[in-house]
């Protein structure tokens, strides 16, 4: 069976059948063919703890399981759709409202940005507006994210990091390791709640995706 079809640069043809079950975002379906169900899912593949720890912190994104026989045209809101394919080598991290669709094959979890971030990672939520918990996806198959005006793709290495404004970040997957950096005084900082003196630099092995825009979805 085909994989994930652009349609154009903001809508998607994902085909469901057997073993090819999705989850999407809520309120994505934009038309459908053939015998394919909806139904509401408060987990989208996630296990349960991970599932509470995203609503006690106010930041699970609302979900459904597509499932049953033909294929499903999937958009939000006129955003760019990107498509990422996974084989099982590395994990890719992306925000939780970003995803649009994703295979059910995939394993889904949530890490929170303090791990890999220290204080940082904490304090990058707060300041920049985007959430403490980061959605991760692991094993074979394909995903769909959404950003403001398409991403491009740098690539991180360990001879060169790469720095980006946190409202542009989108996902990024490989070894890699995030941590906010400032280029201001704290005394430039106070009033601004923007995040515009802030930097995310990533580091190690893999790749970011990054949005031609500083707005959130």
């Amino acid at each position: 069976m085909p994989g994930y079809q652009s349609i154009n640069s903001k809508m998607l043809q994902v085909p469901i059948g057997p073993g090819q079950e999705v989850y999407s975002k809520r309120g994505a379906m934009l038309a459908y063919t053939g015998p394919v169900s909806f139904a509401p899912s408060t987990t989208a593949g996630q296990g349960i703890g991970g599932t509470i720890g995203r609503a006690v912190a106010g930041e699970r994104t609302a979900m459904m399981h597509v499932t049953g026989q033909g294929s499903v045209m999937f958009g939000h809101g006129g955003l760019h759709v990107t498509v990422i394919d996974l084989n099982g080598a590395d994990t890719l991290y992306a925000e939780a409202d970003r995803l649009l669709v994703h295979d059910a094959s995939l394993r889904v979890g949530t890490m929170f940005m303090g791990e890999q971030g220290g204080v940082g990672g904490i304090v990058r939520g707060a300041v920049t507006g985007q959430g403490l918990f980061t959605t991760t996806l692991t094993g074979h198959g394909s995903c769909a994210l959404l950003s403001h005006g398409g991403v491009m793709e740098l690539p991180i290495t360990p001879q060169r990091p790469v720095h980006v404004d946190p409202q542009a970040y989108v996902a990024h997957r490989g070894q890699v390791q995030n941590r906010l950096t400032t280029a201001v005084g704290l005394r430039d900082l106070i009033g601004r709640g923007s995040g515009e003196g802030f930097q995310l630099e990533l580091s190690g092995t893999g790749v970011v995706y990054v949005q031609a825009s500083e707005r959130k979805i």
